[in-house]
């Protein structure tokens, strides 16, 4: 059973690993995964190329793993 913590982590690996993106600060707006699947949503800041941004982003998870982000910056 995936926690809300082990999300946060996975939404943190992801952005760095297919964005190159440092995440400073992610706050949950609203966890709806159940059983490893739904969306997560949440607010962040991250550092990219020496720029810090806020974001509002959308991970949505199938069986435990993320399958599409949506992003509007803030």
């Amino acid at each position: 059973m995936l926690t809300e913590a082990d999300l946060v982590g996975a939404a943190r690996r992801y952005l760095k690993e297919q964005y190159g993106e440092d995440t400073l600060a992610m706050s949950v707006l609203q966890n709806g995964v159940e059983d490893g699947t739904g969306v997560l949503a949440v607010d962040c800041t991250v550092r990219f190329g020496g720029e810090t941004s806020d974001w509002s982003k959308r991970f949505t998870f199938t069986r435990g793993r993320i399958t599409d982000m949506s992003a509007r910056r803030r």
